[in-house]
């Protein structure tokens, strides 16, 4: 696992943009996997400033982590009263690239059979061939996508009961500015499980802010446990990058090793370390 810190947010985002732009150009009909919430919108507007400058995703195809159930992309609302991931996706990144819409896959929160869409989800992505990129934040409980403490951390795509702190967390993020009740918010979620997440080829997750510093540390230098669903990231076998900024970063214990190991990778690559 390769742990890169960043001055800042802005820092952070653009190494996490590079390494998605390095793999389209490398495999331009790659899959990715992509998140929705905060931390990734620094990701998505450097994505976009590199599509401007070229960086083409006409045949790039994508697989989102969840959506809320019973919610749908309504382009006819305002964007701050529709909380759906699928209209979060649009606004911030597809409708500024040159994907194609058919190859842009998000959760059927409005699907009227869901326990069948999951399967059908789960086989959409192995025709795909597999997320080449999965890109992840986590939830200050320490969840990736809607993997609430507690999952399974050999879950599949599923439905999943939200927790009262994912409930609250979304509420004063989201819904309370659209007027919504907490009441009338949703309080199930379709989710790629772990198991499916960590079978892409690469993992890379991003945190920023002294509020993550703690369950970062958790994840990362702690013991692997289904309450801290993002601990599997121990667990993984494939390529795995974690990018923080100094703030997401302060409580790790082995910080100095991991500044050392990045400085070694890159003198190593321009030359100036011999493994002999």
């Amino acid at each position: 696992m390769d742990i890169i810190v960043r001055d800042n947010y802005e820092k952070m985002s653009r190494y996490a943009a590079e390494i998605i732009a390095k793999c389209i150009k490398s495999k331009p009909d790659c899959v990715l996997g992509l998140a929705t919430g905060g931390t990734p919108i620094g990701t998505y507007k450097e994505l976009i400033r590199m599509h401007k400058q070229g960086l083409d995703f006409s045949q790039v195809k994508t697989f989102n982590l969840d959506e809320y159930l019973g919610a749908g992309i309504d382009l006819g609302k305002p964007y701050d009263l529709d909380q759906s991931y699928a209209r979060f996706m649009y606004e911030e990144l597809f409708k500024h690239i040159n994907i194609k819409k058919e190859n842009t896959h998000v959760p059927d929160g409005l699907s009227k059979e869901p326990e069948k869409f999951c399967q059908w989800y789960e086989d959409e992505i192995r025709k795909a061939g597999g997320v080449d990129i999965q890109l992840l934040g986590i939830g200050g409980d320490g969840h990736w996508a809607f993997n609430e403490p507690g999952s399974s951390l050999s879950s599949r795509t599923r439905i999943e009961p939200l927790t009262k702190q994912t409930l609250d967390d979304n509420y004063e993020s989201f819904y309370k500015k659209a007027e919504i009740k907490r009441e009338q918010m949703p309080h199930f979620a379709i989710t790629m499980g772990i198991e499916t997440i960590l079978e892409a080829r690469h993992v890379l997750m991003i945190a920023n802010g002294k509020k993550k510093a703690k369950v970062i540390a958790k994840a990362l230098e702690g013991p692997i446990t289904s309450q801290i669903t993002a601990s599997a990231i121990q667990l993984y076998n494939g390529k795995a990058t974690v990018v923080l900024d100094q703030d997401a970063a302060s409580e790790l214990k082995n910080i100095e090793h991991y500044r050392h190991v990045e400085k070694l990778k890159l003198d190593y690559k321009l030359g100036s370390v011999s493994l002999h």
